[in-house]
């Protein structure tokens, strides 16, 4: 089966080092294979996101010499996609809507006396909706009220099972483990759908064979893999590489202009200087 990799930024800041690195990865791995490479574009919070910058990334991967194969794909443009991806779990029960703010859910955890966190370092839920009733549902959601719609990990594993795991290249088979995120959110009243769905949905549409991406995403292949599993999605084998630091030893993201492909072009470095600065000369 030929490769196929992909590049998913957000446009919600000009490209830095970093970027470079994880487009250029995966786009060698499928030209040198001969497959594909794939440009996704993760737009779906309006709220961070903007039409300049999504422009900015396509100009500047062309800029370093980045093709890419058939049309990009935008997630704004697939909202009805994943919304039916949702309504499908939900028909299931396997996701609920929760109406807790973080305050109340900070506040609830504190009372506990304990504050459990999942491998991002989010406190996770305890659950406090999980138990509420259709009708007292469905009327809080008639009245307006904001909310979230979170995974039932208890249930969702249920139908799985323990015995799920995924090939990383340097890892082998790597057993998962996605309890420990808890319930998770899968999407909200005012953002349709979260990135752990929106990935794994994409990945699965798009025929993704090989996920390049960085290594602070390893533990989150679990949640993706069980996603995979629910919905009968085909699972890719994954690639989980290092991240760029700036001076400061800090993994390097969108606040660090100075090492922003963009500014590094209007100070003059040609495309195969960047790249080199991006450790991929």
């Amino acid at each position: 089966m030929s490769i196929v990799t992909r590049f998913a930024p957000s446009p919600t800041g000009y490209l830095h080092l970093g970027h470079a690195f994880a487009a250029l990865t995966a786009w060698r791995r499928a030209r040198a294979a001969g497959g594909r490479f794939l440009l996704r574009i993760e737009d779906i919070d309006p709220a961070r996101c903007r039409a300049e910058y999504a422009a900015a990334i396509l100009e500047d991967l062309a800029w370093l010499g980045i093709d890419w194969d058939g049309p990009v794909r935008v997630q704004s443009a697939h909202l009805a996609e994943y919304r039916a991806a949702l309504d499908g779990l939900a028909a299931r029960g396997l996701v609920y809507p929760c109406f807790c703010t973080r305050a109340a859910i900070a506040r609830e955890v504190a009372a506990a006396g304990a504050a459990p966190h999942g491998p991002d370092g989010a406190v996770l839920y305890p659950g406090t909706c999980r138990g509420l009733g259709a009708e007292e549902r469905a009327e809080r959601i008639a009245a307006g009220a904001a909310y979230a719609l979170r995974l039932d990990m208890g249930r969702a594993l249920a139908e799985t099972g323990d015995g799920l795991w995924f090939e990383a290249e340097g890892h082998g088979a790597v057993a998962c483990r996605p309890a420990r995120f808890g319930d998770v959110v899968l999407g909200r009243k005012d953002v349709p759908a979260s990135y752990h769905l929106c990935v794994t949905h994409d990945d699965a549409a798009q025929g993704v064979t090989l996920v390049t991406r960085g290594e602070d995403l390893l533990a989150a292949t679990d949640l993706h893999r069980l996603l995979q599993a629910l919905m009968g999605w085909p699972a890719p084998s994954y690639a989980h590489h290092r991240l760029l630091a700036g001076a400061d030893g800090r993994r390097l993201a969108k606040r660090d202009g100075a090492m922003g492909v963009r500014a590094l072009r209007e100070a003059g470095l040609s495309a195969a200087a960047v790249r080199a600065r991006a450790g991929c000369a």
